[in-house]
């Protein structure tokens, strides 16, 4: 190898090293960034009546949500949005969007497990091997052809997980399926197929598709601290005095977030956007990688193949951002902090997600399970979940 002076090329390797996670970030970005394209509008839930739309769909800054004008606000929340110290209020909790409730989520799979596909179309869902399919019962789906299979994997058990945890109404329905360009599912696009990067054979998710959704700026703590190269500093019940209503209901879907990216090591999503601080003080004003807003205000959380799989071969060099992210956060809903309490006792996190992932998935034996190492580290996230709940309960007693 030609050099010109002593050692510039080991230097060089190290730089080019480092920089490749910023591109893995910056690749995960565009993805994102393709999947919010709709190609026509269509309501997600809720009629138009009965819709509301808080903040008239803007993007939220962190700043915005502890210092935006008064004249901007909706009235603030009546009596304290925290209970016992580390809850979200019931009365608050009941103002969250319902999101894909589990009734209608049971009937869009059903459906969609049996329908033909019409048409597949190239964008609106991210990488482009994924298509945007038409079904044969008038719904779409985004199906998603992963560059291994353990980004299928991730998808279908993080979505599972969140029904362990109770949360899975924020993430849109989905389905596994086998690619088989002469079964019957596949016939009308059997020509579409062949000129696909699909293998035959190949499992892919059916994701329903959600019309109407925006982009979603991460609020307060979280994006001015972040951005301003702050410790994160944990958002608990004396900081959120005095902030509206729809801001309130926000920050209840984010402590879920938060708390399900960590079990889920997701590195996918706010994680990412902190990682690019190094070189973009910036980007936290932007959108929230694979997070976007329904017209009725709820939070849906997107394209989580990145969870569990292989977040979990990624641990030591996302957790640096996970961790803090986490203990950010020390308002909880009820619900959630029962469930974590009750895995974390039972040591079954592993063992409820299989059962769960083998009951609703009929295609789950051809990704198979975490392997054994990988339950570990799911048990193991979720009893440092509850230390950490525990720790802010202990926090405002003394308060």
């Amino acid at each position: 190898m030609k050099r010109a002076r002593p050692n510039p090329l080991p230097v060089l390797g190290l730089l080019l090293l480092g920089a490749l996670p910023g591109l893995w970030t910056l690749l995960l970005r565009r993805e994102a960034a393709a999947e919010i394209e709709t190609p026509e509008p269509r309501d997600w839930g809720h009629s138009p009546e009965a819709r509301s739309e808080p903040g008239g769909g803007r993007q939220k800054t962190f700043r915005a949500l502890l210092a935006a004008d008064r004249e901007e606000l909706d009235e603030p929340a009546a009596g304290s949005p925290v209970e016992r110290g580390i809850f979200w209020s019931r009365e608050l909790e009941e103002q969250v969007p319902r999101g894909f409730s589990a009734e209608e989520a049971a009937a869009w799979l059903s459906a969609a497990r049996t329908a033909r596909v019409s048409s597949l179309e190239r964008g609106g869902c991210g990488r482009s091997s994924n298509r945007l399919a038409r079904l044969s019962d008038g719904s779409r789906a985004c199906v998603r052809y992963g560059i291994n299979p353990e980004q299928i994997q991730g998808e279908a058990l993080s979505y599972h997980l969140a029904g362990v945890l109770g949360m899975q109404e924020r993430l849109p329905p989905m389905a596994l399926a086998l690619v088989e360009a002469r079964g019957r599912r596949w016939e009308p696009v059997r020509e579409e197929l062949r000129g696909s990067p699909w293998a035959e054979g190949a499992v892919v998710s059916l994701t329903r598709w959600v019309d109407n959704l925006t982009t979603v700026v991460a609020p307060a703590p979280w994006g001015s601290e972040a951005s301003a190269g702050r410790r994160l500093q944990p958002l608990s019940a004396g900081e959120l005095g005095g902030l509206p209503r729809s801001q309130l209901v926000e920050l209840v879907q984010w402590s879920d977030l938060i708390l399900f990216d960590y079990l889920t090591a997701n590195f996918d999503r706010l994680v990412s956007n902190l990682f690019s601080l190094q070189w973009d003080p910036r980007v936290m004003r932007r959108a929230t990688s694979n997070l976007l807003r329904a017209p009725d205000g709820g939070l849906v959380f997107m394209d989580n193949e990145a969870g569990l799989v292989h977040g979990y071969r990624l641990l030591s060099m996302w957790d640096p951002y996970n961790e803090p992210l986490l203990r950010s956060v020390c308002v909880f809903r009820e619900g959630t902090a029962r469930r974590v309490a009750e895995l974390h006792r039972r040591r079954s996190a592993a063992a409820e997600l299989r059962r769960r992932y083998r009951a609703r998935e009929p295609l789950w034996a051809r990704l198979g399970f975490l392997s054994e190492r990988q339950a570990e580290l799911l048990q193991a996230r979720v009893d440092f979940v509850h230390r950490h709940i525990a720790h802010c309960r202990a926090q405002a007693a003394v308060l």
